[in-house]
């Protein structure tokens, strides 16, 4: 989010008041270019079931050539960061274990934070986040009668028995500080949408919600600050660009951090859903894909009572729905369109603006 002298604005800085209405973010270099580090989300942004997204090996490649840092962030708890830089290189994108932060690590330095060195945590989820449990000096353990410190939920994949849920659910029924990894409620997968994470961690709220008070998770994943604390740690970024398809994750967790952002329309978030983006969840920038990197943005500049205008196309309120006008780039018309609807307090239909655009 940017205030109108276009300076980023940190939840902070708004002193937990609601945030102002909002244009999207103009700017006049490159992306890669204006910043130092993309801290980029992986499925629907950099692959998609498995497969590299169109055009995203070459963005990289030459948003890398241009000085930009690459880094890949993840709320999958499941694959160690070896085995995702291992899978990016084989996609074409050349890319180092340092380079990948995931949820397992940043749930992990929650931990260790809070429990003596060497303690036993009972790891409910699969190698990543044992590695990182280990990797922090945390001894892990497989049942609840081995005297956990902690209790931690991560992504385990379709195979993870029931027996586990049930380790962790006697866990905390016995106190035990309990964590999670991220409470993404599902994931994609190539036959659809799965159960994540967070299904698993409501299953064990579900088993201990007779305790009172009802026991809560500490959660690292994004949205929330232990995840972009742990990737500004690990990559050193002065200037970071969160990169992402999801609103309610990558965009929010930018927010919280008070770092711009990048929603690329790749993966799960459409034009009309960002349209209705409640202001935590407004990217800085949008672009139909990671290519987004290489271009400047355009401004866009107007106001409710003239109407916004971003290059060829100019958008503005009209009764209960929007109207827009022009011709050029989709890409700008929608840019106007979220100028013109996150600058209006009522809920606007976009379904006849957004069918000039074919988006």
């Amino acid at each position: 989010m940017r205030s109108a002298s276009g300076t980023p604005l940190t939840p902070g800085e708004l002193g937990g008041e609601a945030p102002p209405r909002t244009r999207t973010g103009a700017e006049a270099r490159p992306l890669a270019e204006a910043y130092d580090t993309a801290l980029l989300d992986l499925d629907g942004v950099v692959y998609a079931g498995g497969e590299a997204v169109p055009h995203a090996v070459d963005a990289l490649e030459d948003a890398r050539e241009r000085g930009l840092r690459l880094a890949y962030v993840t709320n999958n708890a499941a694959r160690t960061p070896r085995t995702v830089a291992a899978h990016l290189t084989e996609l074409g994108v050349p890319a180092e274990p340092a380079e990948v932060i995931t949820s397992a690590q940043a749930v992990a330095r929650l931990i260790a934070e809070d429990v003596p060195p060497g303690a036993p945590v009972l790891a409910i989820g699969a190698e990543g986040l044992r590695v990182a449990l280990e990797e922090r000096g945390l001894r892990v353990v497989d049942s609840a009668d081995d005297g956990p410190a902690a209790v931690v939920q991560g992504y385990g994949g379709p195979g993870m028995p029931w027996e586990r849920l049930m380790e962790a659910a006697l866990a905390v029924q016995r106190g035990v500080r309990w964590y999670a990894s991220n409470t993404d409620l599902t994931i994609p997968s190539a036959r659809g949408i799965a159960p994540g994470n967070g299904a698993a961690v409501e299953v064990v709220r579900i088993a201990t919600r007779a305790m009172r008070p009802a026991p809560e998770p500490r959660v690292a994943g994004k949205p929330l600050p232990p995840m972009h604390r742990e990737s500004i740690l690990r990559t050193g970024a002065r200037r970071p660009l969160v990169v992402g398809d999801r609103l309610d994750t990558d965009i929010e967790g930018a927010y919280v951090g008070g770092v711009d952002s990048l929603l690329v329309l790749t993966g799960v978030t459409d034009a009309a859903q960002l349209l209705a983006a409640p202001p935590e969840c407004r990217p800085t920038f949008v672009a139909q894909d990671l290519r987004g990197l290489l271009v400047p943005h355009p401004e866009v500049t107007g106001s409710p009572a003239e109407g916004f205008v971003c290059e060829g196309w100019r958008a503005d309120a009209s009764g209960d729905g929007l109207e827009l006008d022009g011709s050029g780039d989709p890409l700008d018309g929608l840019r106007a369109l979220c100028a013109a609807t996150w600058n209006d307090p009522r809920t606007l239909d976009p379904d006849k603006a957004l069918s000039k655009l074919g988006l």
